[in-house]
């Protein structure tokens, strides 16, 4: 049996990792600017998680929602005390996409609507209401499009009120910082208008912090820059550090039922043990503090560069927008200088999402590798 070829692949197999590097089967160590997309939070290896999954899964790995499972417990109340989200509950499940499809499924739930209103360029995930909610053609099936979901531009409140007016829809769901669509974001006056015609039109308001959340933008959520508080908040990648794990955050006027929602791995004892493990590390070792105050380093030291346009994000949820596709840049970087970057759906956009645990050591290294790629080698990109 061959492998069912979707993914384009550089030429590099990582085998070890810590911190922030990856070693390759040749002994070759690489910066890592990317996290495997925003996942690895509290840096790769960290022996506080190591510790304890290890300890974890030689008393007991995995058993279903039928029992009860104390962890469970003790990470919704160690995630609501950090994030300031105590009086929310706590679904778990697998990944961001499933988080992203139970908050739309919620929603419906709650409202009896099914049409939802999303936002151009913004990404949710690949299963059926997710990826109907996401803006690219590509990745949606006529399976997916039969979804009722209506696309809008940020920042435009009264195209958002007309479609609200219409008295159909369940669910706005946005991300606070576009992570695939480019880093692109609403503005404060957005995102307050939204949460009161969410209220007044009784639609139900989730904000996707799936790649933004826990700590990457340097507020624990990025919508807390804008002081709102949404109905549902879906979350995942940095929240198990390399464990599969999501979930959804639900204020406590959505109530729940038996049957609701389900999950045969959501909530295992490994997955509550790996994202408690990484809200240890990311309050003992300040990392949210670390990212903030990195990222804004970056941002500094990033908009000298030559070639650079625009950098855009918070925290350390970073892109840097060019004047050229940075396909090409992305391959130099990795092969000439081992750097690991990202992209996005804008092709000009250079995606920075590291371990919240990067110094402005590591940050310097990238800024003297770009700054030698854009000018010493005169690349035609």
């Amino acid at each position: 049996m061959e492998l069912f070829d979707v993914y384009p692949l550089y030429n590099v197999e990582p085998q070890k990792a810590y911190d922030c590097t990856v070693v390759d089967k040749n002994g070759i160590e690489y910066l890592d600017l990317y996290g495997g997309h925003a996942v690895i939070s509290i840096g790769h290896s960290h022996p506080h998680y190591v510790k304890n999954l290890k300890e974890q899964v030689e008393k007991i790995g995995f058993y279903s929602n039928a029992v009860q499972n104390s962890l469970q417990s003790k990470l919704a109340k160690k995630l609501g005390e950090l994030s300031n989200y105590n009086d929310y509950q706590l679904f778990l499940c697998n990944s961001g996409a499933e988080a992203n499809e139970n908050a739309l499924k919620l929603a419906s739930f709650k409202t009896n609507k099914s049409r939802v209103i999303a936002f151009h360029n913004g990404f949710h995930g690949r299963t059926s209401a997710a990826v109907a909610a996401t803006d690219n053609l590509k990745i949606n099936s006529p399976l997916n499009a039969q979804q009722n979901v209506t696309f809008l531009p940020l920042n435009q409140i009264e195209l958002v009120k007309t479609e609200l007016e219409k008295e159909d829809v369940c669910a706005i769901i946005i991300e606070p910082i576009q992570g695939v669509g480019g880093l692109d974001e609403g503005t404060t006056e957005f995102f307050v208008a939204l949460e009161k015609l969410c209220r007044e039109f009784k639609a139900i308001l989730i904000l996707d912090e799936v790649q933004s959340g826990f700590g990457r933008s340097g507020e624990f959520f990025a919508h807390q820059y804008h002081g709102i508080k949404p109905d549902i908040i879906s979350i995942a990648k940095g929240m198990g550090n390399g464990f599969p794990v999501g979930g959804i955050m639900i204020a406590p006027h959505i109530k729940p039922s038996y049957g609701m929602l389900g999950t045969t791995f959501g909530g295992n004892h490994l997955a509550c043990v790996a994202t408690l493990s990484v809200l240890e590390v990311l309050e003992t070792e300040n990392l949210i503090s670390n990212a903030k105050l990195t990222g804004d380093y970056f941002l500094s030291e990033a908009i000298k560069l030559p070639g650079v346009q625009k950098v855009k994000g918070r925290g350390l949820m970073l892109g840097l927008e060019f004047d050229f596709e940075v396909s090409e840049l992305r391959k130099k970087l990795i092969y000439d200088h081992h750097i690991f970057t990202g992209g996005a759906m804008n092709k000009k956009l250079l995606r920075i999402l590291p371990p919240l645990t990067i110094g402005k050591k590591e940050i310097d290294k990238f800024i003297n590798a770009l700054q030698n790629v854009l000018t010493e080698e005169k690349v035609d990109l």
